[in-house]
């Protein structure tokens, strides 16, 4: 399902401007509601578990495609705008900053546990701009350019099969007793749609860093060293990206619900973990976005 160019421009337009707003009923909050629904049906079936997870992803999938599918063209510029994250991404992290930039610790740690998962209530400043940076990084990817490349692939339904399943990888694909089965098809699944994008991530922020005088060839090595030393089989990719140009290191220790997790490291700390880092990383989100919607406004006029 082709888009036209000035869906592609209107609707990118209309995230910047805009947002999310939060008085607004935004579609991925009513996936999030029918994915419950479907939960419980699914588990209600006494299907074992695997199956039935599965059946519930393939289900929960079809549905946010089935509506975004039913509405097109009519509503295309819609789904652009509300299936991309852009600015929100920029401002939930901005926030962060703000708060430091003002001496309030406490609340800088109040806006980062609203974006992140892992325990803020110790964190000092290094540590809250660390994990702001490592935020914008990997949601690059999640947010901008792998929405992005599947509006490029199959339309604004192409679009909204990725955020679905990527919803679902936020609501079921824990390793935890509940969902360790029944979430295995939307967790294995979320892995294969980012396979492609967060390396595409990568590569833009090593083209961006080229352009905008960052360590191009640090990225380039840092991100083949680095990336697939994670746990994650993709979110080292942006991450490492970004580490490597600004001659940052990120990864380490987080805690989650209090339990200790060491993440292997990701850059060379060449510089230090500060304010600088954090603007220069916004810049690259912005400026990595541009590229790829420059790529996408070259798909849409073919």
């Amino acid at each position: 399902m082709r888009i036209a160019p000035y869906e592609l421009l209107a609707g990118v337009g209309l995230d910047l401007a805009l947002g999310d707003p939060r008085w607004f009923p935004h579609p991925v909050r009513g996936f999030g509601w029918s994915a419950v629904q479907l939960e419980r049906f699914w588990r209600a079936t006494n299907l074992p578990l695997q199956w039935a997870g599965a059946c519930f992803t393939v289900s929960a999938v079809g549905v946010a495609c089935a509506v975004v599918w039913s509405t097109s063209p009519w509503l295309n510029i819609f789904w652009i705008w509300t299936l991309l994250a852009l600015r929100d991404l920029d401002w939930e992290a901005t926030l962060v900053w703000r708060a430091l930039e003002r001496g309030d610790l406490e609340e800088a740690r109040r806006k980062l546990a609203m974006i992140v998962g892992r325990d803020t209530a110790h964190l000092g400043e290094a540590e809250i701009l660390r994990a702001a940076i490592e935020t914008i990084a990997e949601n690059l990817s999640d947010a901008v350019i792998a929405p992005l490349f599947y509006l490029g692939l199959g339309g604004p339904v192409g679009m909204a099969a990725y955020k679905a399943i990527n919803t679902l990888d936020s609501m079921v694909g824990y390793h935890d007793e509940r969902y360790a089965e029944f979430g295995w098809a939307s967790a294995r699944l979320d892995d294969l749609v980012n396979f492609i994008p967060a390396r595409l991530t990568a590569v833009l922020i090593w083209m961006c860093a080229l352009i905008l005088g960052y360590d191009a060839g640090r990225s380039r090595r840092i991100t083949l060293r680095d990336a697939s030393s994670q746990p994650s089989p993709n979110a080292g990719y942006p991450e490492a990206a970004v580490a490597g140009a600004l001659g940052i290191r990120l990864g380490g220790v987080n805690f989650y619900s209090g339990a200790r997790v060491d993440k292997p490291y990701l850059g060379d700390a060449v510089n230090p973990l500060d304010k600088r880092a954090f603007h220069a990383t916004r810049i690259l989100l912005y400026a990595s976005s541009a590229l790829m919607l420059l790529v996408m406004f070259g798909v849409a006029l073919a």
